[in-house]
């Protein structure tokens, strides 16, 4: 479903804080894989999300979508294909619209725009349906600024706008990482239950070593913009945190500088 050949990107290329993001990276999902991506700062994390969603442009290589090259695809065509959550609530929603109408766009995301009404009473009943698998009571607040909502409502709100129109890979970068513990817990918990439902091809950057062994059925590890460990399921599903830092050290030789990877 996802293909990545070969994918370099360097940023400020010829000058003193030239920096190789990424350096010849190839990654596969097959349908339905769910791959959770750790590493340290600078690593390559983002820019790999950023490039696969077309937000910026690789140097060399391919993006491959369901069989189709898109490298050369602007983000806004990618729209209809992939879905993001960023790691900032504010930054997937429209504060100043209402919930219900945040919904309806990401219910005509990729599509062609007309002049049709935005929310009919057919989408404010199927948007109260799919607001009650978040379990926060969202589908009697459809008409609430989106602004007004709590930061893990929010999150919680962007999930579910990211693959209303189901898309064929989902981009979680560090979204639940701005949340407290209570509700960055209750929007994995969402994560898994959208993903699984819908069988939702998704990547996942997480700085959080117990997230990314908990969610998912692989785990890649990147280090100065090279995936350094991609582990199996059956592997994945034997190792610790403490497996996952001695790993990082036995390939790198240098320690994960993040203290967050251990909560």
């Amino acid at each position: 479903m996802l293909k990545i050949e070969n994918v370099s990107k360097t940023f400020f290329p010829g000058t003193v804080n030239e920096r190789k993001a990424l350096v010849d990276v190839s990654l596969d999902l097959r349908e339905g894989d769910f791959v959770t991506v750790i590493g340290s700062n600078g690593a390559g994390k983002s820019t790999i999300l950023n490039t696969i969603a077309g937000r910026i442009p690789q140097d060399r290589g391919q993006v491959l979508i369901d069989g189709k090259e898109i490298s050369k695809q602007p983000e806004h065509k990618r729209a209809a294909r992939v879905g993001r959550v960023f790691q900032d609530p504010m930054a997937g929603t429209a504060p100043n619209l209402t919930v219900e109408e945040n919904l309806s766009l990401a219910d005509r995301r990729g599509a062609v725009r007309g002049l049709a009404r935005a929310v009919t009473g057919s989408k404010r009943e199927r948007f109260a349906e799919e607001l009650k698998v978040l379990e926060l009571g969202l589908e009697n607040r459809l008409k609430t600024k989106v602004g007004l909502l709590s930061g893990g409502q929010r999150q919680a709100l962007s999930l579910l706008m990211a693959t209303f129109s189901k898309p064929k890979v989902l981009l979680l970068d560090e979204h639940t990482a701005a949340l407290d513990p209570q509700r960055a817990e209750l929007v994995t918990r969402l994560t898994k239950q959208v993903v699984q439902a819908q069988g939702l091809t998704t990547l996942m950057v997480t700085h959080n070593m117990n997230q990314a062994l908990d969610v998912g059925n692989r785990l890649i590890m990147m280090h100065e913009g090279r995936i350094i460990l991609d582990a199996s399921p059956e592997e994945k599903q034997r190792m610790t945190p403490e497996d996952l830092l001695h790993r990082f050290t036995q390939l790198k030789g240098a320690a994960l500088d993040d203290k967050t990877l251990l909560q």
